[in-house]
């Protein structure tokens, strides 16, 4: 039970204060046997995820959504995505990168 990603960084480029934004991270069960994901863990309170609670057959492939809201954030922000799971590598990371820009002007 091996979780392969296919990419393990996303980054959003520039948004704007307030925005919400998400990627969906897409991996692979590569092992033999079937996968379990115990718990996703995120750096702060601004990030969620939806993520199967089901065993992960091998060869099959799932996703983990993570959900960024900018709202009280400004600059350049990384945040690493903890996956606990039953693998090989119990702990799996994904980064989400994202640079927050001051809020739109709603005159313009």
């Amino acid at each position: 039970h091996v979780m392969t990603f296919a990419e393990k960084k996303h980054d959003f480029g520039d948004i704007h204060q307030g925005d919400k934004v998400k990627h969906t991270f897409t991996f692979e069960n590569t092992g033999n046997e079937p996968l379990i994901i115990s718990n996703v863990q995120v750096t702060c309170g601004c990030t969620a995820s939806e993520w199967p609670r089901d065993p992960i057959a091998p060869g099959a492939e799932a996703s983990i959504t993570i959900l960024f809201n900018s709202t009280g954030k400004m600059g350049r922000q990384n945040k690493v995505v903890t996956i606990v799971s039953n693998g090989v590598n119990p702990r799996n990371r994904v980064t989400i990168v994202t640079n927050v820009l001051p809020k739109k002007d709603d005159t313009e």
